[in-house]
């Protein structure tokens, strides 16, 4: 019989503070319900990333690697950087000294019962392995239609998601070096794992309910993270923009075709000087023309971040079973 692997659980963090406790706890539990199924091995870890957050969710990361330093690690980041630079870090930091990991959110919405339907998959030789919401009856109205179509247009935009996917996933170390070779500025993570290839399954839950705390995913974030997707993986708006010219060049034919048969013969009536019309396709065509520039910049915008090279973080601090690490950057 192989020998269990090393699982390490990537929980990106930011204020925290009232859910972190339960969480840490509630991993740790299962962690040792896994160690004895004989799942992974003895020496898996919980690794909390602290995404430069304001509150005390350090000190009691901090707390909680003290009070079980072989079980809890901590990984502080020098500033706040986003959920998915934090999450990116702490998988990156994982795969140097796990077999395989699993990232979730510290609210523990996500299911944690099905951790070892994603290990025996893993043992079955898939290498990703998504979880996957059943369904969105405890979402509001708004919430459900909006996602359900956020899903509709990346499919549409070419983009390839996983359905009611978000970041919740098992990753082996090959699937996470794998990961590592794509040094994306603008990430998306969703659009980039399916990316990776290998073989790959999903499992199903019923997403639960926060605990404490507020939602770190307020609907000017999740519009936010849509549009970094959409423009990350795909050019099809820029395209989207041309065949809108080309249409309104076309009506712009139509309608001077209409203007010289109404002055030449008078077939639709008197023309007037100063046409209301005329504003208002003015008005038109500049708006058109300020969203295509505002688009097509955006496109310039992510180039430029690209570009440069810049670092995505920057580790503070690292607290792991043999040591504390500090000064890292990728």
């Amino acid at each position: 019989m192989s020998k269990p692997n090393q699982l390490a659980i990537v929980v990106p963090c930011y204020n925290e503070e009232e859910m972190l406790p339960i969480t840490a706890e509630a991993l740790r539990v299962s962690l040792d319900d896994l160690a004895k199924k004989g799942l992974i091995s003895a020496d898996s870890f919980v690794l909390f990333v602290d995404d430069g957050s304001k509150d005390k969710t350090w000190e009691l990361i901090s707390a909680e690697h003290e009070k079980t330093p072989t079980s809890i690690y901590g990984l502080k980041l020098a500033g706040n950087v986003g959920h998915q630079f934090a999450l990116t870090a702490g998988l990156l930091t994982a795969m140097e000294c796990s077999d395989v990991t699993i990232s979730i959110d510290a609210d523990l919405q996500d299911d944690i019962h099905v951790f070892d339907e994603m290990l025996q998959k893993y043992q079955d030789g898939c290498d990703i392995v998504y979880g996957v919401r059943n369904s969105r009856k405890k979402d509001t109205f708004f919430k459900r239609s909006t996602a359900q179509g956020f899903y509709k247009l990346m499919n549409s935009m070419g983009v390839k998601t996983v359905y009611n996917h978000a970041d919740f996933r098992l990753m082996s170390k090959r699937a996470l070096k794998a990961f590592s070779e794509y040094p994306e500025r603008n990430l998306f993570l969703r659009g980039i794992v399916p990316l990776i290839g290998f073989k790959t399954e999903c499992v199903y839950y019923e997403r639960l309910e926060r605990q404490a705390g507020e939602s770190k995913y307020p609907l000017k974030k999740m519009l936010a993270l849509a549009w970094e997707g959409i423009t990350s993986f795909s050019i099809k708006p820029i395209s989207f923009i041309t065949g809108f010219g080309i249409m309104i060049v076309i009506l712009s034919f139509l309608a001077l075709i209409y203007v010289l048969v109404s002055y030449f013969f008078g077939i639709f009536g008197d023309t007037q000087p100063g046409w209301s019309s005329l504003m208002l396709s003015i008005w038109f065509i500049g708006g058109v023309q300020l969203i295509s520039v505002g688009l097509i910049g955006q496109y310039i915008g992510k180039i430029y971040l690209e570009v440069k090279q810049r670092p995505r973080y920057h580790i503070e601090t690292f607290l792991s079973a043999k040591k504390e690490d500090s000064a890292d950057e990728v």
